[in-house]
């Protein structure tokens, strides 16, 4: 009996077999999106219009820094960041229509009528290149949760129902009420003391 030689396998569609099947993974699968800050960018300006300088009055902001050691500022005030969501509320909604707090001005919303709101409110929120990822997002779920309890507060107040089981237009509405305007500006090197 002779020697019996094996076959040997094409191995030049192996690579294309692997390329196929990389591809069918990525498209089948799905990534877990819970992670990060949901924020929606403002559509580019269009060509035609000129972009203007928007001036903003002292009182309309306000200034939330966090340092390098963690350490929070509210305005001109040091904080914790348990005190953050009601600063903020008060901040947003100025009840009281406080000197030092945002301006109200008139605006018509549908199902509220004609309102006086701080829609010129903004709250601006810068970090130091050494704030730990922790405290930043600390800090900015503190502020979207002021938002969100203040949208709910007006829900049940106008409509008897939490804001998340409101149909979308009565959303609108309410997020026209209560606008998130939450400014993150570039991180500086603060230092540390």
């Amino acid at each position: 009996m002779g020697k019996r030689s094996v076959p040997e396998l094409n191995s030049s569609s192996t690579a294309d077999i692997s390329f196929i099947l990389l591809i069918f993974f990525l498209t089948t699968t799905s990534m877990d999106t819970d992670r990060g800050l949901a924020r929606r960018l403002p559509p580019p300006p269009e060509d035609h219009l000129e972009q203007e300088d928007t001036k903003v009055k002292e009182r309309n902001v306000l200034q939330v820094r966090i340092n390098a050691m963690d350490e929070l500022m509210l305005g001109s005030e040091i904080a914790d960041v348990s005190q953050i969501r009601e600063i903020a509320k008060e901040f947003i909604d100025n009840p009281e229509n406080l000197p030092n707090l945002p301006d109200k001005t008139a605006r018509d919303i549908d199902f509220f009528g004609t309102v006086y709101i701080t829609d010129k409110h903004v709250i601006s929120l810068q970090s130091d290149r050494g704030t730990s990822y922790s405290k930043y997002f600390e800090v900015q779920n503190e502020l979207v949760a002021a938002y969100n309890e203040l949208r709910d507060e007006l829900s049940r107040r106008k409509f008897g129902k939490p804001y998340l089981e409101l149909p979308e237009e009565q959303q609108v509405a309410v997020r026209s009420y209560y606008p998130m305007k939450i400014s993150e500006a570039e991180p500086k090197n603060y230092g540390t003391r």
